[in-house]
């Protein structure tokens, strides 16, 4: 007979869990082919707009509206900052960058979260921590030394960027961890502040894109599927676990399977070194989370997640 509950869990939160990993498996690809077609700012306003009628939604139709003025204050800076600024950068790396290594080194969020801990938070880099930071940011050396080609032809710049992305993305979730609303009101109301300002960079930059049906698939696969359904998805996940922590481990498989259709889509010349290189960077933020794993409160919030 079969264990009702898998990886510790009941299938009502493993199921949304793992269509959410799937989901996130195909944005890298959908950021280099929706590159190819809309300019930046273009894919961000897609991407935004698409994000906030479905988060509009969904606090509508459950009742999440309302926000109080404080946490307004903050989804206005949340905003700025998600998915502003951090898609704009992110979308500049993947402009630059092959996808199989900008998505590696994103995805090192969570190592980048850990160090600003240190100063924001005051917490101290325990040895597992470290080692875990070392291993990873070894992952990511030994991935760009051995992409294809001559090393030189590495974008410098989009390296830069890269990093400067997972900059971002642990400064949100450590702003976002202040607030103790809804998330789903809070992803609503941060959106909503952000559309003007993603609006207007896109009007006055290369101009509102055409709604065509192009632009519109597009719009579903950069709004829906990398922001909106699958933060939902995973909001429902980390509500119905009993373990959350567990649940969190099925990220690590989202990086393997974007690889793979990241060659099977895109079509790029990928290194041998690239899964090794992959599998260290994993690594090591499995062996630095695995330091608060079963010491801390199990947080039921949507964790953060990269793609």
């Amino acid at each position: 007979m079969v264990d009702k509950n898998i990886f510790g869990n009941p299938p009502s939160a493993v199921i949304p869990a793992l269509l959410s990993v799937l989901m996130w498996s195909t944005v890298a690809s959908g950021f280099k082919l929706g590159l190819e077609v809309f300019a930046i700012e273009q894919l961000l306003f897609l991407g935004t707009a698409m994000s906030w009628l479905i988060f509009f939604c969904y606090a509508a139709a459950t009742r999440q509206l309302y926000l109080a003025a404080a946490d307004r204050r903050l989804a206005f800076l949340l905003g700025l900052i998600n998915p502003t600024a951090y898609y704009l950068i992110l979308f500049a790396a993947y402009e630059r960058l092959p996808a199989h290594i900008a998505q590696p080194i994103n995805y090192t969020w969570a190592i980048t979260l850990a160090l600003l801990a240190v100063p924001v938070l005051g917490q101290r880099l325990s040895k597992r921590t470290l080692a875990g930071i070392l291993i990873s940011y070894l992952g990511v050396v030994l991935l760009v030394i051995t992409a294809p080609g001559e090393a030189g032809d590495v974008d410098a710049q989009g390296i830069a960027l890269a990093l400067v992305s997972t900059l971002l993305w642990a400064g949100y979730w450590l702003l976002n961890a202040r607030s103790r609303a809804q998330p789903a009101s809070l992803m609503f109301w941060s959106f909503t502040m952000a559309l003007p300002f993603v609006s207007a960079i896109c009007w006055y930059g290369p101009g509102l894109p055409n709604l065509t049906t192009t632009a519109l698939g597009y719009a579903v696969w950069i709004g829906a599927v990398e922001m909106g359904i699958t933060f939902l998805l995973w909001q429902r996940a980390l509500q119905r676990a009993h373990s959350s922590a567990k649940i969190a481990q099925l990220i690590f498989v989202s990086p393997f399977l974007s690889l793979l259709l990241i060659h099977l889509l895109l079509d790029e010349d990928i290194s041998l070194w690239a899964v090794p290189a992959l599998g260290i960077i994993v690594l090591g933020l499995v062996v630095s989370q695995q330091q608060h794993s079963g010491s801390a409160p199990e947080n039921k919030r949507p964790a953060p997640t990269e793609r």
